[in-house]
């Protein structure tokens, strides 16, 4: 298979890069490389964010109806393209491939609209006399250039998360995307080059490196990305230098707390999926399955009989799959490796193998037995593995549920209202499930506290993150 050379996208147009080294490609079901992407440099992250200072100039002053329309416009035409996007998203990931249109580019598609929406939304303070003799209003601006960073397992989804909101409050950007994963993310920006001016959205492709010297450029006031907890951490110290503004969504432990009066069978069918959805690469996925110990042999049962009926790997044009390969040989190793360093006392239930020679396809696997203070507990496997802890009463469960670094995500499993609302309340994490697990809305806050990262996703908090606030106040005379 003849591979080719990706190109960095910047004012408007695709520009070959002068980079001389290239990563490669590597389709995660075959282990076949299929193309080349620089390790864009300095100098190219210069030009970028040139092009993003000369846009916002302009961009910055337009006025809300005219954003709306130019994302309403490449919403649609994501749509229109939508098997486009799904053929390179499904190739760079290994995604099943009849899913995910429905799975995750119609969800693109309605971040889009939903932040062409936000646009005209802006809020502040009603304009008034606080002041004896002075009148003051707010205004709500664009911050100015930003510096994005996008993680490969949900590539499209991801850099929509992050340009929506940025260039629906006026401001233009520069993005790196995964450097195993840039293709929809780069077709993204030659879509919007029909109905963004040049030089609003820049993708510039690399390594960690070139995601490095684009987060230290002295250009953009601020920095977002998606990524993990060390990615995160020197994203921060870096932008501290600058004082520029940081938005950090990293990485996520999350429980699913599993009451005795819960139905095993609709817990088993809930969690599977948000266990096992993109084979785990999710940083909300149900990892940690917390569950009384009543019922322990019960939910274990129920969810090992519905992991081996319903969540088979397999590559993307495979049918009745549920998912496919990890991401990439990395990753692979990451999860064999927690699950090969498996204390005596846990117990494999099921799955724990890698599956098959070629490809990083690794079996739905759950994992009882385990204690808090163990690796598969603590650290985020990012992978098709499930672990599953007992307690005894409501305070322990609490007590298990927190007892992490990450602060993302959570489930509580009950037909108990005021215990799931008392647990809503006290599960420290940015999002809370009540008998359901990993659904997304475009209105609703994503983000998560402690080393999760801070600030929003999605809905009108993601898109205030992107603006910024100036009192002006007027003498009104003697």
């Amino acid at each position: 298979m003849s591979t080719r050379i990706l190109q960095n996208f910047i004012d408007g147009q695709y520009v070959a890069s002068t980079a001389e080294s290239h990563t490669e490609l590597v389709d995660p079901a075959t282990e076949e490389v299929y193309a080349h992407s620089p390790v864009s440099t300095p100098t190219e992250i210069d030009a970028a964010y040139g092009a993003a200072e000369r846009a916002f100039a302009a961009w910055g002053r337009t006025t809300p109806q005219e954003r709306q329309l130019a994302l309403f416009r490449l919403a649609d035409a994501v749509e229109r393209r939508a098997e486009e996007f799904a053929d390179l998203e499904s190739h760079d990931t290994g995604k099943p491939r009849a899913s995910l249109v429905a799975d995750e580019i119609d969800q693109s598609v309605d971040q889009l609209r939903f932040f062409a929406g936000a646009a005209r939304t802006l809020e502040g303070r009603s304009a008034g006399e606080y002041l004896a003799g002075h009148t003051s209003w707010v205004r709500r601006e664009p911050i100015g250039v930003i510096g994005q960073v996008t993680p490969w397992n949900y590539p499209l989804n991801m850099a929509v998360w992050k340009i929506a909101p940025a260039i629906a409050a006026g401001n233009t950007v520069v993005l790196k995307p995964s450097d195993t994963t840039p293709q929809s993310t780069l077709l993204l920006a030659e879509v919007a080059a029909e109905f963004l001016p040049a030089g609003v959205l820049n993708v510039v492709v690399g390594d960690r490196g070139t995601g490095s010297a684009l987060v230290e450029h002295p250009t953009p006031q601020m920095v977002a990305i998606t990524g993990s907890v060390r990615a995160g951490m020197a994203v921060a110290q870096s932008a501290a230098q600058n004082l520029k503004r940081v938005h950090l969504e990293l990485g996520g432990k999350a429980p699913a707390i599993v009451f005795p009066d819960a139905d095993p069978e609709a817990v088993a069918e809930g969690l599977v999926l948000a266990g096992y959805f993109n084979a785990g690469q999710d940083c909300t996925a149900a990892t940690r399955v917390i569950v009384h110990e009543s019922v322990h042999d019960a939910v274990v049962e129920a969810l090992a009989a519905r992991a081996r009926s319903h969540a088979r790997t397999g590559a993307p044009h495979e049918e009745g799959i549920l998912y496919g390969p990890l991401n990439n040989a990395n990753q692979l190793a990451q999860v064999s490796g927690v699950v090969d360093r498996l204390p005596a006392h846990a117990d494999i239930v099921t799955g724990g193998r890698r599956q098959g020679e070629k490809g990083y396809f690794y079996e739905a696997t759950i994992v009882t037995g385990l204690q808090q203070d163990d690796e598969a507990v603590q650290e985020e496997i990012f992978g098709p593995v499930l672990t599953v802890q007992t307690f005894r009463d409501e305070t322990e469960a609490l007590a298990l549920a927190n007892g992490v670094r990450y602060a993302l995500a959570a489930s509580v499993w009950t037909s108990d209202h005021a215990r799931a609302l008392r647990l809503s309340r006290d599960l420290d994490f940015g999002c809370v499930w009540i008998n359901t697990h990993i659904p997304f809305v475009s209105d609703m806050p994503h983000g998560g506290f402690k080393h999760s990262g801070y600030g929003k996703d999605l809905s009108q908090y993601g898109f205030e993150d992107y603006t910024r606030l100036k009192h002006v106040m007027s003498f009104l005379g003697e």
